[in-house]
């Protein structure tokens, strides 16, 4: 769904398939905004934010959250800590359309 919604409308969209191929491709590529699932195979959302806040902190101010689980106290109280934005899922095109705007509009 990012790619169909957001390249359209001139966002550049790289797709990682867990957050081991994500610190591959940030390590590699420079961004300014993430999409992180905070649920992901071999590295979690968490993990994956902990990285990018040691590696490369400015992309920190850029990352959005997205979860399935939001009833999850520990979910909860991570989103929390992290002081950044999040999409509960299911989201449609329009919020994300409308939080990856506020982003880019704080930047």
């Amino acid at each position: 769904m990012c790619l169909r919604v957001l390249t359209p409308r001139g966002f550049d969209v790289a797709l990682a398939e867990d957050g081991m191929a994500a610190i591959s491709r940030l390590s590699s590529e420079k961004f300014n905004l993430c999409l992180i699932d905070v649920r992901t195979p071999n590295m979690n959302g968490e993990q994956l934010y902990s990285w990018i806040l040691e590696h490369d902190l400015p992309l920190a101010k850029g990352v959005i959250f997205t979860t399935g689980d939001v009833a999850s106290g520990e979910t909860a109280r991570f989103l929390a800590s992290s002081g950044r934005p999040a999409l509960p899922k299911p989201f449609s095109p329009s919020e994300l359309l409308e939080k990856i705007q506020e982003m880019v509009a704080g930047l």
